[in-house]
């Protein structure tokens, strides 16, 4: 993860400032797979069904088939985001927009919410240790 000035600031708001997440692909993975885990993440973090519904559908244009050695990059100002693919050495490509603050918040959770299931991997994306 990236930041403006190499720092992740805490806050409420788990997007307070601009941040680049790169997610690296280590195996093949469905479109329909990547939804469906983004789903359940939300679930986890107590987000509702009627919250998320058009979420869901906005993502799943969105998010590609994924094989081993692709990379997925989610750029967010703060409030809306947009997500760069490339699979392995190719160039990256715009493949879809958020313009919803809250959705941008809700995406960003998944890895940066104190209330994560991943709260290890979040710590290290936000410097508080090192792998």
């Amino acid at each position: 993860m990236r930041a403006p000035d190499g720092l992740y600031h805490e806050s409420q708001d788990v997007s307070p400032h601009p941040v680049a997440l790169e997610i690296r692909y280590l195996r093949d993975i469905s479109s329909k797979q990547l939804v469906d885990a983004t789903e359940d993440q939300w679930r986890k973090l107590g987000f509702t069904a009627p919250q998320t519904q058009a979420w869901l559908k906005q993502l799943q244009q969105i998010l590609p088939d994924v094989a081993t050695g692709d990379r997925l990059v989610y750029v967010s100002d703060g409030q809306r985001g947009e997500f760069f693919f490339s699979r392995q050495q190719q160039t990256e490509r715009s493949v879809g927009r958020i313009d919803d603050e809250a959705f941008n918040d809700a995406f960003l959770s998944i890895w940066l919410s104190p209330q994560t299931e991943y709260l290890t991997l979040r710590n290290q994306l936000i410097g508080m240790n090192r792998p």
